[in-house]
């Protein structure tokens, strides 16, 4: 993937050494011994917290164990495809895999995870005197059933937040030129309106200094689930519209007609605004997912946008990698009025809590081993390095360890703002149906972004999509 943070070469020796040193407790190579040569294998998207498994967690497991670890760092698309399609023929390709928080309730719903719970239970030999359910953040939370059961171990959770330039926000000149056109300071933006001068802006700026430079980054493709995703789980609440405007209590209402909102007025005003700051975007916004959008503020090639946190450590510290390092603010989004109280209220919330757990198929064909490794990764020993490799917190003794307390000064206070902040941020809502209504919506979605629909008229479509596919689900009831 394009400019992930990946630890290697000295850096990846060195944490090798250290786990395997620490890896010589005596539970490890006992547990361990009765699988000894197995091989379990698992599949995972390749992000940066992914990557630090592959290249530092799984080789030190199996310097402790003996159990080796076969882990693939893929494509969003194939991961999703290829875990689904092993659950579903039962044919234990997988021995654990990866569940992003989103995607829970629906694999909850068909059975295809073991509840580790009750397997811990079931093996106490098997349960690690290092591992405890209680160490992690309230993040575990989404993967737990309604008796408190889990069936996924947290493995990256992080917030999408709003970076921007600092070297551009500070620079006396730009400060100057900026507020002789607005008629206010230059400051990361607070709403949307100021949030869109400041896209308008840096991009003439670029324009007539004969830079690659942009006013803001967009996760706008066209043909790829993840401009959705930008727009329901990081936009539309910044307009005050939640769980993509489904209300679940009011017999799954999507459309206005029927007491929803994800034709409303409110949202129309936010699908208005997304599309709009394609105007003001670099050309590969069109053909950009998560991965494009870090790459391209890595770049340089963007004053702001909304960027996935678990790429903000890289982009901030790593020069190998980023053209920005020393330069890149974190902040909160921009919201519309009322929004924030929502959030810190609990009543609704500015953007997305994302994250992902890695949990063990039924079809696996090496439960005991799969636990085992579960339990490694979910130590808190591994946590602070694995932290500081892909900026994302399991667990609430992390953000004090020196290192992120030291590494959280060179990535704009994020560690901070994700501790002190993330109430206000949210996961995906529980619905068993998301990946269906995402697809019967998406079709329409990306006509509002080519230009095919107006952002209304995609609204009014998508929210009618939504509704009939939720009652050929069984889960809203004919009117």
């Amino acid at each position: 993937m394009t400019l992930r943070k990946m630890l290697t070469g000295a850096a990846a020796a060195a944490a090798l050494m250290s786990f395997g040193q620490a890896a010589q407790a005596d539970f490890w190579s006992d547990a361990g011994a009765a699988y000894k040569g197995t091989t379990i294998r698992g599949v995972s998207e390749s992000t940066p917290p992914s990557n630090y498994v592959r290249d530092v967690l799984a080789p030190a497991f199996t310097e402790a164990t003996g159990i080796n670890v076969e882990f693939e760092a893929t494509s969003w698309d194939q991961m999703y495809d290829k875990a689904i399609k092993d659950m579903e023929a039962n044919t234990g390709i997988y021995d654990f895999v990866y569940i992003e928080q989103d995607i829970i309730y629906s694999y909850l719903a068909r059975d295809f995870l073991v509840d580790i719970t009750q397997m811990l239970e079931d093996n106490p030999n098997l349960k690690s005197p290092d591992f405890d359910i209680a160490k992690f953040t309230t993040f575990i939370e989404n993967f737990q059933d309604e008796q408190g059961h889990v069936y996924g171990i947290p493995m990256e959770a992080f917030v999408k937040v709003y970076l921007y330039r600092k070297d551009l926000f500070d620079d006396p000149e730009v400060k100057e030129a900026f507020k002789a056109k607005y008629n206010r300071d230059l400051a990361p933006a607070k709403n949307h309106q100021e949030y869109r001068e400041i896209a308008e802006f840096f991009t003439q700026w670029g324009k007539d200094k004969g830079q690659e430079l942009w006013g803001t980054t967009v996760q706008a493709h066209t043909g790829h689930p993840a401009s959705w995703y930008e727009f329901f789980e990081s936009v539309a609440p910044t307009f005050g519209v939640y769980n993509w405007g489904i209300k679940a209590d009011n017999n799954y209402a999507a459309s206005v007609a029927n007491g929803g909102e994800m034709n409303s007025d409110k949202a129309k005003a936010a699908l208005e605004w997304y599309v709009g700051n394609l105007e003001y975007a670099p050309p590969e916004a069109t053909q950009s997912t998560w991965d494009e959008v870090a790459a391209t503020f890595a770049a340089g090639r963007a004053a702001q946008g909304l960027v996935y946190g678990e790429n903000a450590a890289w982009i901030s510290t790593d020069a190998s990698k980023s053209q920005v390092v020393g330069n890149v603010g974190v902040t909160l989004p921009p919201v519309a009025e009322g929004v924030m109280a929502d959030a810190e209220s609990g009543a609704g919330y500015i953007g997305y809590y994302d994250g992902g757990a890695f949990g063990i198929p039924h079809s696996s064909k090496n439960k005991e081993a799969a636990l085992l490794f579960l339990q490694y990764i979910g130590q808190e020993t591994v946590q602070a390095d694995w932290a500081a490799a892909g900026s994302r917190v399991v667990m609430t003794s992390t953000y004090d360890d020196a290192k992120i307390t030291d590494l959280n000064t060179k990535v704009d206070n994020y560690y901070s703002l994700m501790k002190d902040q993330g109430k206000l941020f949210r996961g995906a809502p529980p619905f068993p149906f998301h990946a269906q209504v995402r697809e019967a919506t998406a079709p329409f979605f990306y006509q509002a972004i080519t230009g095919e629909l107006s952002p209304s008229d995609a609204l009014d479509k998508m929210a009618e999509a939504a509704e009939q596919e939720m009652t050929n689900l069984g889960y809203r009831k004919a009117q």
